[in-house]
């Protein structure tokens, strides 16, 4: 049985282990998961995520959390906040994100995770706002954005996907704690 750091009404959230990896790198290396970002990632790049996540939450408390399905305790993916420093007007900040694998989508587990990650940022870490980022053709996250809260900053030319024309305008959306 994993030990869930909370949970939400069907997700529970825990830190990354070493043996999910195969499921995440099935999630990053699928073209329609990844189809809103610059490419598919390798298995040492999903690995890398693991180390990161793991180092993150050690330091900070939070990371994009492995998420679960209580019923059945199947990995589907992630969803929380992770901490962001590239180059722009609103770094360093808190992100919230999410990445579910295709079977899962449509269930509203992206929307009701989020909205546990909000609670958990807001309440458990006295964290005053979180953003969320997304390419302008992400419909699906934007969405997600929109039905958790948050409330749609600005558009800007992501620093980091100069080289992608077609993911760098991105959104920025902020939702502030109480």
């Amino acid at each position: 049985m994993n030990t869930y750091i909370f949970t939400s009404e069907r997700l529970g959230f825990r830190n990354w282990k070493e043996s999910d990896l195969d499921v995440l790198y099935n999630l990053n290396s699928d073209p329609t998961v990844m189809q809103y970002f610059p490419a598919i990632q390798t298995k040492q790049q999903s690995l890398d995520f693991i180390n990161r996540m793991q180092a993150q939450f050690s330091e900070k408390e939070f990371c994009y959390f492995a998420v679960e399905i209580l019923e059945s305790n199947e990995l589907i993916g992630f969803i929380g906040l992770s901490e962001q420093i590239y180059e722009a007007d609103f770094n360093p900040s808190v992100d919230i994100g999410w990445r579910l694998l295709p079977s899962s989508w449509g269930k509203g587990y992206a929307t009701e995770g989020a909205k546990r990650c909000l609670t958990y940022a807001f309440e458990d870490l006295n964290l005053n706002e979180i953003v969320s980022v997304a390419p302008e053709i992400n419909i699906p996250s934007i969405t997600v954005m929109q039905k958790i809260g948050m409330i749609k900053e600005k558009s800007f030319a992501h620093p980091l996907l100069e080289d992608y024309p077609d993911l760098q305008k991105c959104v920025l959306y902020k939702i502030k704690g109480i």
